[in-house]
């Protein structure tokens, strides 16, 4: 689909990997595609592309995109797998930019160019009490002090769609064509409604992709109700658990930013307040996504 778009274009591959982006736009008709990656990949990229005759027609380039530079001036189209866990987690977003802002012609296409993070409320109380409240008695021994340390690193893991309890709320959107380094350090409030009875023993948050300017536009959903992906769902325990009744509104506000000393990882600070008929909660929790 959408191959016309391609006919004839420059395209640039932000992070490509084994080279499968670059493969597909020369095989939609790019008239040539510069392929970047700074590790060991594109050795096997390299071999990759010319078993598959596109030798003459993607160029590969090991370096960071933020040293090296391009044999044109400017690019018609910017493909890049840049998402990571809770959608920013050791992303490639801040370099996709840079490329953005230095290559991309003015009406080029960054392909994908929007994406956007929720965040709901889940009952998962048998996954937890193996992760978490296992510590407490661990062969009759108190290890709580780790239970502590645990319930401060979100867990990625595939979380079963009839666990999420509320609707779920968009913390964070992001038009990639337009976007700064800077929204990628981000506050937002919530508020989201429990859709049945149940008790509440975290949040999951996941992301959605959408390519929009295109022919026809379309995109992927990494939600617990969509098809597996690899980066699955990102999980935030409570120490304690919530008892919501239907329609109660568990409010919030979630912050990310990167870390001090190491940017890779995420500090996230989550505030919960539950003023429930059966339980209430009115604090912060700390999180740090490594």
């Amino acid at each position: 689909q959408n191959k016309h778009l391609f006919k004839d274009k420059i395209v640039l591959d932000v992070g490509c990997g084994t080279g499968i982006l670059s493969m597909f736009a020369a095989s939609a008709g790019a008239k040539h595609v510069y392929a970047v990656d700074c590790s060991s990949i594109i050795d096997s990229a390299k071999k990759i592309v010319e078993i598959n005759g596109f030798k003459d027609q993607i160029t590969l380039i090991k370096g960071k995109v933020e040293d090296i530079e391009l044999p044109v001036e400017t690019v018609d189209i910017l493909i890049s797998e840049w998402m990571g866990y809770f959608l920013l987690y050791e992303s490639m977003l801040d370099t996709v930019l840079y490329a953005r802002d230095k290559w991309l012609a003015p009406n080029g296409l960054i392909l994908p160019d929007k994406a956007i993070l929720y965040i709901a409320a889940i009952e998962d109380a048998h996954l937890k009490h193996e992760r978490i409240d296992f510590w407490d008695n661990v062969y009759g021994f108190d290890m709580s002090v780790i239970k502590d340390a645990a319930l401060r690193e979100p867990v990625v893991d595939v979380v079963d769609a009839k666990n999420v309890v509320s609707n779920a709320y968009p913390i964070l959107k992001l038009d990639i064509k337009t976007c700064t380094k800077k929204d990628l350090a981000f506050s937002s409030r919530f508020a989201i409604k429990a859709k049945r009875n149940d008790y509440v023993h975290g949040f999951v948050s996941y992301f959605d992709c959408a390519f929009t300017h295109i022919h026809k536009p379309l995109g992927f959903s990494t939600a617990p109700h969509a098809r597996y992906t690899h980066w699955k769902q990102t999980i935030f325990y409570m120490g304690e658990t919530l008892t919501v009744c239907e329609n109660e509104t568990i409010e919030g506000e979630i912050s990310c930013r990167p870390n001090k000393k190491n940017p890779r990882d995420l500090d996230i600070e989550l505030y919960v307040n539950f003023q429930g008929q059966h339980s209430k909660k009115d604090g912060t929790m700390d999180f740090r996504l490594r």
